[in-house]
């Protein structure tokens, strides 16, 4: 992935990102750091590069296998509702898809544990982690219908 489709051009530049923010701003989403991630995780790695000049539309898209990227309202709602309670220690988050909610949240809390069941999902979701060189308590687990999670290391 070339650092000119990490960085955004045209429908997914710095001024389009700022947009969205406004738009989430107007929609009553205040937390300052929250909007911040928003803006700075670049949403448009995270969908397929033909829905790229979509992605700061606030709005669901597809990601494959019957999932879709939540909208960034959702996204940053549920981040802000997290926060609100204060600190955030063991967070757990239920289905990683393409990771968007995971990079958005992963430095607001202390510690993330995601879980996905599809594995090409999570695949691309760690690779991406990976591509934005994300460096935070962050354990990505491959649910398995067959393995209970108590079989491993707790998550909580």
């Amino acid at each position: 992935m070339s650092d000119l489709r990490m960085a955004g051009i045209g429908m997914t530049s710095a001024r389009t990102r700022d947009r969205l923010v406004q738009r989430l701003r107007e929609q009553g989403i205040a937390n300052l750091a929250v909007l911040d991630r928003i803006r700075n995780v670049p949403r448009h790695i995270f969908v397929d590069e033909a829905l790229g000049s979509r992605a700061y539309e606030d709005t669901a898209l597809p990601i494959g296998f019957g999932q879709t990227i939540s909208q960034p309202y959702i996204v940053a709602r549920m981040t802000e509702a997290l926060l609100e309670g204060g600190g955030a220690e063991n967070v757990l988050e239920v289905g990683t898809g393409c990771g968007y909610q995971t990079a958005v949240l992963a430095p607001l809390v202390t510690r993330l544990y995601t879980i996905e069941r599809i594995q090409p999902l999570l695949a691309r979701a760690r690779s991406r982690g990976r591509r934005l060189a994300l460096s935070w308590p962050l354990r990505c687990l491959l649910y398995q219908h067959d393995q209970p999670l108590t079989s491993r290391r707790p998550i909580l």
